[in-house]
Parts: C-alpha cells; structure tokens; sequence
C-alpha cells in the first residue's frame, strides 16, 4: 500500500510538474513579447507550482524511508515540512508578482497582445483544468493532502488566468488597460493561497483533530464486539499521510476475566489495523458495574447532576466501588467553555456532597476526537 502510493503521488507530481514548466515557458516567451505583467505573473505562478511538484517528489520519497532505531515511527511527517517549504515558495512568487504589477500600475506600459496570445492563453486555460481534475483526483485516491492541494490550485490557476485572457479581449476591442490590475489580482490570489497552505501546514505539524468520520468508523467498529459497551478517549498520533498509532478506552463487565479482555484486545487491534491501516498499540479497560441495583441507580443520578451543567459532552468509564466506597467516572467538556475548571469544579462538588460516604475521583478528559 505504501509503496502504490508514493508511486501514484511521484508519478502524478512528475506529469504535473512536466506540464506547469511547458505552460511557465510558453507563458514567459508570450508575457515578455506583449510586454504583459499579467502573462508574466501567471508564468511565474507555473514556475511556482514546477518548484512545488519537484518539493513534493523529493518529500515522498524521504517520507517512504523505512524506520529505523532514532526515528521508530518513520519519516511520513517530513511530507508535512515539504509542504511548508511548498508554501513559502507559493507566497514569494505572489508576493514578487504583486511587487512588479504594482510597478506597472504607477508606470503604465502598453500590452502588445495578438492572436498568438489568446491561443496560449486559452491553452493554457484547458491544460490547468484538465490537469486539476486529474491530480486532485489522484490525490483523494491515495489521501495525500500535497496532490489535493496541488489539484485545487490548478482550479484557481484556471481562473485567474482567464482574468488575464478577459484583460487581453478588453484591450484588443476597447483600447482599454487592465493587465496590471488584472496582475495584482493574481497575486493577490497567489498571496492568499500561500497563507492558506502554510496554515494548513503548520496545522499538520502541531498535530490536528483525527478527521469525525475515520473516528466514528473506528469506535463503531470496535463496538461490534458482543462483550463491548462503549468505546472512548480514543487518541491517534499523526506520523505523515496514513499513519496513525494511538490508543482507546473500552467498557466491559465487571464480570469478565483477564483472559477475556485479553482476547477481546488482540481480535480489536488485528480488526483495526487490517480495515484502517490504524495501530491501537494501548487499549485501556473501564470495568461496568453488573451486579448491583444501586449503583445503577447512583449511575443515573450522578448522569443527571452531570449533564444538568453546560458543555457537558460525554460521560463514560462509571465505576462504583463499594468494598473501597469510590464513585469514579471521566467527563469530556466542550473546548467552547471558556471556564472548563469551573464546571469541573461545581460538578465534583455537587456529587461529592450528595455522596458524602464515597469518595469522588473525577476525570476531566480532554475532547480530542468525535
């Protein structure tokens, strides 16, 4: 598997990047003979997207490197840095083409556009869309942010450039100059894409939310266990495109031995692995109470009390110990209350006073997937 995609987001960067040095060059030559800073800056947004399809191989190809004793793990994440580095390059050049239309904007040159012109231009047009469909695509195929983001600049490419071929019909039929504000148009749109992806970078590096629907599809899966009542807390470290380890809480009865869990564990990961390619190295047990009818009923109230404060989004992992008088739960409050301690603080209290006789262990849980 990893080694069909690296060879799909290579051989697709290849063809992209084949096609965005013809286009830069093609552009380039007409741009410098109409003496058009709109044609030059989308020649200068190709040479961009070449430089970035040539960051995007040499980064997959680091990326696929085998681990080893430092680096465990492996090298995936060393994609999210290439597409920094993508980023930066994409910001430059629209901020390098904004710098040169504005120059022409406070001294204005005549275009020279002809025929020629409008054919390259409108080449030009069909290529980056074709080429869009076909890397995004690609892209969503082998889940590679690179390609997708690849794919959609190649849509917005699209449409800039037919901007500059609106500026060059103005001028030919109504002698009327846009193609330097049609340039800082572009740049500014090259500008904005720039900061785009270098959030979205960033957002890779720091470590994001796993997407609702993978997480979702892992807890239900897990959840098909018989002997399963709940699966939480389930946390997935992000290692490059694909690679996710990480850990979950489950619920079983009281009345299950080791041995049982054990089996249960193993059957879990092996399902896991197989169907999402994820690695649940940790799987944690939150033990049910079954054979009392008045902890049920301490359950239900504490449920009540709980879920009477704002923010609450989850209560799981009850357990009531009678032999060592112990209520201990975990709550999960929603990131949008400011005051989460607060809450936390009022509902510990809240119990703790109603259950003078046990002792109050409350874990505040952070909210880190659906």
């Amino acid at each position: 598997m990893k080694d069909s995609r690296e060879r799909v987001v290579i051989k697709t960067s290849i063809i992209s990047l084949v096609f965005n040095i013809i286009l830069a060059g093609f552009k380039a030559f007409v741009g410098l003979l109409a003496n058009s800073i709109a044609i030059i800056s989308d020649a200068v947004n190709n040479l961009s997207d070449a430089l970035s399809s040539i960051i995007t191989i040499v980064g997959t190809k680091l990326a696929g490197k085998a681990p080893d004793k430092k680096h465990p793990y492996g090298y995936g994440r060393i994609e999210y840095m290439t597409s920094l580095i993508v980023s930066a390059i994409v910001l430059y050049a629209g901020i390098t083409a904004l710098v040169e239309s504005i120059k022409k904007i406070i001294n204005p040159e005549v275009a020279d556009y002809s025929t020629i012109t409008l054919i390259i231009l409108i080449a030009g047009i069909i290529v980056k869309f074709i080429l869009g469909l076909y890397v995004k695509k690609k892209g969503k195929d082998v889940n590679s942010d690179s390609l997708v983001a690849s794919g959609s600049d190649a849509f917005n490419d699209a449409i800039l450039s037919i901007s500059v071929l609106l500026s060059a019909i103005v001028y030919m039929i109504f002698d009327i100059s846009l193609e330097a504000y049609v340039g800082a148009l572009l740049a500014l749109f090259i500008i904005k894409a720039g900061f785009e992806l270098i959030k979205e970078s960033v957002d890779n590096m720091l470590g994001v939310r796993v997407e609702s629907s993978l997480a979702k599809s892992i807890k239900k899966e897990i959840t098909k266990e018989k002997d399963i009542q709940g699966a939480y807390d389930l946390v997935l470290n992000d290692y490059g495109p694909d690679k996710y380890s990480g850990s979950v809480h489950i619920e079983v009865a009281d009345t299950l031995s080791v041995a049982d869990i054990d089996r249960i564990s193993r059957r879990i990961t092996k399902t896991i692995l197989k169907k999402y390619g994820v690695i649940l190295h940790t799987i944690g047990v939150y033990s049910v109470n079954t054979k009392d009818k008045k902890t049920i009923e301490i359950k239900k109230e504490i449920i009540k009390i709980v879920f009477s404060h704002k923010g609450i989004l989850q209560m799981h992992g009850f357990y009531l110990d009678e032999e060592d008088k112990s209520i201990s739960f975990d709550i999960i409050i929603d990131f949008k209350i400011k005051n989460r301690e607060e809450v936390y603080k009022e509902i510990y209290e809240e119990i703790q006073n109603k259950y003078k006789d046990y002792k109050i262990d409350i874990a505040l849980d952070i909210d880190v997937s659906d």
